[in-house]
């Protein structure tokens, strides 16, 4: 599983990114997370507001920064279609 985090860097984004990581652990799911700072690859995903959450290249959600129990199921149902 490969999870991007989209974001310039900014206070959410590093929230998000250590929200997914800390889930990607307790669940002990072999994923790799990356942050993408680059404008040019974060429009590429067509999000209007950061931070953005793509998994296996799908945007699963942008502009806001959810709770620990709602990244877990974003992550739990990109599992299940896997």
């Amino acid at each position: 599983m490969n999870i991007k985090i989209l974001g310039t860097g900014c206070a959410k984004c590093h929230s998000l990114q250590k929200t997914v990581k800390e889930v990607v652990s307790e669940l002990q799911i072999d994923a790799e997370v990356e942050e993408v700072k680059d404008m040019k690859k974060i429009l590429e995903y067509s999000i209007l507001m950061t931070p953005g959450l793509v998994i296996d290249e799908k945007v699963v959600l942008s502009g806001k920064v959810p709770n620990k129990a709602e990244v877990e199921r974003i992550i739990i149902n990109a599992l299940a279609q896997e």
